[in-house]
């Protein structure tokens, strides 16, 4: 019987379990991937995480597990099928049919970004090819770069690229756009920013880097080819959330929680990019780690 369970080893997951080692609990760390770190080990460089300006994802990924073994965190890699209440406890059955039976649980499973699934969008992630404009944009300063998606989130992204870019192009696959009224008006009032609607992307192309984007209008069947230098695809998220679907609420997927981490469930709690919230960074995801253990440490102490 552990004290807590932690699933997912990204920034949140392993934030949470330092801070778990360090009140001595008694925990496993859960991670379904090859080695940890979560969406950052595949992001190029970190330019907005504090102390460590121009990091490379990766390597930061490497330093926060190195962090979590330098304590002796146990870990295990399987993946994680479904988390059940069992009595006061919980378990969590293992894809290998296997069993743990624990009083807490922290879900740190994340959520992963929706692709376009063209051409050109895996080659050059990361050089040009970003799904987080707070996190990219500023690597294409006095550039042109282009938005794909219609919501709130992409025309959000599209204003805060037209701070520092040259030219911004608003991609919707619609003639209408869904985001909240007031951002349609803002965006369309900013000079930087030319919508081009009907349109998708099938192909995003460069040597080495992104050099321009195959445009496909849906209204009349014509091709062309737009020069850029970056894409940011905003066209959604899919937070990994189907283990505990069954007994949580969901909000479009999404864990509904604080920043403290508590879940409607006692002795679920959650943490990082599959819970609700407004910016997911990974500053916000370590913040989320040590807010979620605190409340994990005096849940406990009240059992």
């Amino acid at each position: 019987m552990y004290d807590l369970v932690i699933i997912g080893s990204g920034p949140a997951g392993l934030a949470a379990a330092i801070y778990a080692k360090r009140a001595c609990l008694n925990l496993l760390l859960l991670e379904k991937e090859p080695m940890g770190g979560g969406q950052i080990i595949y992001t190029e460089q970190v330019d907005n995480y504090p102390g460590l300006p121009g990091i490379n994802g990766f390597e930061l990924a490497q330093k926060l597990e190195q962090h979590a073994r330098e304590l002796s965190v146990p870990s295990q890699s399987a993946e994680v099928v479904r988390v059940e209440k069992e009595g006061d406890n919980w378990k969590i059955i293992l894809d290998s049919g296997a069993e743990i039976l624990t009083q807490t649980v922290l879900l740190a499973t994340g959520a992963s970004h929706r692709k376009l699934g063209v051409p050109g969008e895996a080659e050059l992630t990361g050089a040009g090819v970003s799904y987080c404009a707070t996190c990219d944009g500023a690597f294409f300063r006095d550039k042109t770069a282009a938005v794909v998606g219609g919501g709130d989130v992409a025309l959000e992204d599209a204003l805060y690229l037209a701070k520092g870019c040259k030219q911004v192009y608003l991609i919707h696959r619609r003639q209408e756009l869904r985001a909240a009224k007031v951002l349609q008006e803002q965006v369309m009032a900013e000079g930087k920013i030319t919508f081009i609607p009907d349109t998708v992307i099938t192909e995003i192309k460069g040597n080495g880097k992104v050099e321009k984007a195959v445009l496909l209008n849906k209204k009349d069947g014509t091709a062309s080819e737009l020069p850029l230098d970056a894409v940011f695809i905003a066209v959604g998220m899919n937070p990994e959330t189907d283990a505990v679907a069954s007994v949580l609420t969901l909000d479009n997927g999404y864990v509904r929680a604080g920043e403290d981490g508590v879940t409607e469930q006692p002795g679920l709690f959650v943490a990082g990019d599959v819970r609700t919230k407004r910016l997911r960074q990974i500053v916000t995801a370590v913040s989320d780690g040590a807010n979620a253990v605190t409340s994990i440490t005096d849940y406990l102490a009240q059992r």
